[in-house]
């Protein structure tokens, strides 16, 4: 009997100690979780997934098996191969449904990595989605300020290790795109591109789309600078979407506008259009540099014609400040057949004019309507402002007379820096003139414009005028500014209509003007000549407290 126990207790020993079959392999491997029982567990786990066995087989096989986020990446990493992607889709998802957890990160983008190597596009995108449509927050686990940046930091960690292909990068940047996640766009293909992964034309075109539907259409010019800058052709997809944009900003017919100018004819190639406003609008932004470089490129691919590039280059070179560059370039472009254009005219006029070279901008003038090279709105404009502010104030006027003329309108900057100019020089009624005319045909005056007017009836003393440009003024809904309402209040002191200029006081401090000092004096010795010596005090006592509190 005892020797019968003896077996019996040795019997449960064993059973305990060392089971037999599966579940001792099981239970030593959750327990000891050496390096050598992890490869035992991939190495089972992958050959249960061969073997095809399905979710609820998996989970009682491996229910003492403790599926760390370290262990699952080794299963994935050890089923990357595209013949074992499907092995790897199986238990990615088999390993959260069973753990009821989520991946990390990094596990993520391993099976993204697989996934898209194995062309499992659908699969694929699946994750990506499903990692960046998370609302938890990610971007803390890298310590970047977003949840794209995020996520393609560990997308290119380990790219290396899946031995992957940039299919993966493409269809990250088209699923940012399809959520509209666009905001951090631009500083991930700048990422890219620094590690060596150049995204498709598909991919820019998709992102490029999201944009120009988008409130933030200055993205997509940002993007599509990008693009070019990387050597990257755009096709008829692209050109398409960016003259959209063009569109929808307003600004299509004016890039059109400027393209006839410079050919002496309409321009419709869309690729040129485009082009050229990248270009102008990176010299205006102040990049000559810049876009001198992208345009060289351009040239070099025939994606710009020619006298489009030559007229570009000649701007650029004037918005740097080297005219006699400049004017090399343009000899150039003649000497080679090309023919001066009324927009490189005006590149130099406008360069003239900020540098008062009035004479030699009069004389560029002369050469284009030599030429029969028509000017248009922008060369009147520089000329006109230009002309006043260097004190040819009569040659400015028979430049807005001439604009007017043949059916422009002068911009509300140009016709005032005139108009403060004729009005100095007693031509008030000359300016009201012309004001009164630009106003049927569309002008939209401003409150410096009816200011420069103030100014001119007030050295006249005309009053009347004043108010009836007061009136005129309430009529368009334009408040006066400060230096209107001292002429006015002025003006009307100067007339001996005291109490009438103090009425004009109830709409200044309305607008929470400050009243200056010689206007209160002006006041205040009206009111004493007339003998109102209580009204006199009274604002004398209201021009200390105003003085004291703005620490005049």
């Amino acid at each position: 009997m005892a020797f019968f126990l003896s077996k019996m207790q040795s019997a449960i020993h064993h059973s305990i100690i060392r089971p037999r079959g599966l579940l001792s392999q099981r239970f030593t491997c959750s327990v000891v979780g050496t390096s050598e029982s992890y490869d035992a567990i991939v190495s089972s786990i992958s050959d249960s997934l061969s073997k095809g066995l399905n979710w609820e087989s998996l989970s009682q096989k491996f229910i003492p098996v403790q599926l760390t986020e370290s262990l699952v990446q080794k299963v994935l990493l050890h089923l990357k191969e595209p013949i074992k992607a499907k092995q790897a889709l199986k238990f990615f998802h088999w390993s959260a449904h069973h753990t009821k957890s989520r991946h990390g990160i990094s596990s993520y983008c391993l099976a993204i990595h697989i996934f898209a190597k194995a062309k499992l596009v659908k699969d694929a995108k699946a994750l990506i989605e499903s990692i960046l449509a998370e609302p938890c927050e990610v971007a803390t686990v890298s310590g970047m300020d977003s949840k794209v940046l995020c996520v393609l930091d560990s997308l290119i960690q380990s790219y290396e290790i899946v031995d992957s292909g940039p299919l993966s990068f493409d269809l990250f940047m088209q699923t940012c795109a399809r959520l509209k996640m666009i905001d951090n766009i631009l500083d991930a293909c700048k990422i890219l591109d620094e590690h060596g992964f150049g995204l498709s034309v598909i991919s820019y075109n998709t992102l490029l789309h999201v944009m120009q539907k988008s409130e933030k259409t200055y993205l997509v010019w940002s993007l599509y600078e990008h693009m070019i800058e990387k050597r990257m052709f755009p096709n008829e997809v692209t050109y398409r979407i960016m003259v959209s944009t063009l569109g929808k900003e307003g600004r299509l017919q004016w890039c059109l506008n400027i393209l006839e100018r410079i050919n002496g004819k309409r321009c419709t190639l869309p690729g040129v259009v485009v082009n050229t406003y990248l270009v102008l609008g990176m010299i205006e932004e102040g990049r000559s540099e810049d876009g001198l470089l992208l345009l060289k490129w351009m040239m070099l691919k025939n994606m710009i014609l020619d006298t489009v590039s030559f007229s570009l280059c000649v701007v650029a070179k004037v918005r740097m400040g080297d005219l006699d560059d400049a004017w090399e370039v343009y000899e150039e472009m003649r000497r080679r057949g090309f023919e001066g254009n009324s927009f490189v005219n005006t590149s130099f006029i406008r360069a003239y004019c900020k540098q008062g070279r009035i004479k030699e901008a009069i004389e560029l003038v002369q050469e284009m309507d030599n030429l029969e090279v028509k000017p248009y709105d922008e060369t009147f404009n520089h000329l006109i402002e230009g002309c006043a502010r260097a004190g040819y104030w009569e040659e400015s006027l028979k430049f807005c007379e001439r604009m007017i003329k043949v059916g422009l309108v002068p911009s509300s900057l140009a016709f005032n820096e005139m108009a403060e100019k004729l009005c100095s020089h007693g031509e008030t009624r000359r300016a009201d003139e012309i004001l009164t005319m630009l106003l049927e045909k569309g002008f939209v005056p401003d409150e410096d414009t009816y200011s420069h007017l103030a100014e001119g009836y007030l050295r006249l003393g005309n009053v009347e005028s004043i108010l009836k440009l007061y009136y005129e003024m309430e009529h368009r809904s334009i408040v006066p500014s400060p230096l209107f309402f001292t002429c006015l209040i002025t003006c009307l002191c100067q007339n001996g209509r005291v109490k009438e200029a103090e009425e004009y006081l109830i709409p200044f401090k309305a607008n929470s003007l400050a009243l200056p000092l010689h206007v209160y004096e002006m006041l205040i010795a009206s009111y004493l000549e007339k003998g109102e010596n209580a009204v006199a005090q009274q604002l004398s006592e209201e021009m200390v407290r105003n003085s004291l509190r703005d620490g005049l």
